[in-house]
């Protein structure tokens, strides 16, 4: 099993992801501001790519299950650049879930695992959602 070793190149690469994350929610806030929606865009893709490599990011896009996504996120973002930030986010928005679903399970559990919003994670109402999504049985 390897461990994620944290080298310099990573810590780069999560610090753009999240900037990307930042500047898209700036230019949602800011009623679909395109400039920042686009910057936010290009900073998230490039911190995924330094986060997990170059070689893993076009493996990882171009896999025959997450075409729908890559096509889908990328339409998008040419969308947002030509001007019609609405539609571009929806597709973004769209593709964005197609391609990271298979992440949402350990997401869950990292969010459980937060300080002071893991007990909020943890009440059942939040547990049931968890669950069900990760597919196990619920008893009702």
């Amino acid at each position: 099993m390897m461990s994620f070793e944290m080298n310099d190149r990573k810590k780069i690469g999560l610090g753009l992801t999240g900037f990307g994350v930042f500047f898209s929610f700036l230019g949602v806030i800011f009623f679909f501001d395109k400039g920042l929606l686009a910057m936010g865009n290009i900073l998230f893709i490039s911190g995924v790519m330094l986060t997990i490599g170059l070689k893993s990011s076009v493996q990882f896009f171009m896999k025959r299950s997450n075409f729908k996504g890559t096509v889908s996120f990328g339409v998008g973002f040419f969308f947002v650049i030509i001007g019609w930030p609405i539609i571009g986010m929806m597709l973004e928005a769209y593709g964005f879930v197609v391609l990271f679903s298979g992440f949402w399970p350990t997401l869950a559990v990292f969010l459980q695992k937060i300080p002071i919003l893991g007990w909020l994670f943890q009440q059942p109402f939040f547990r049931s959602i968890f669950d069900r999504y990760r597919g196990k049985r619920v008893p009702v």
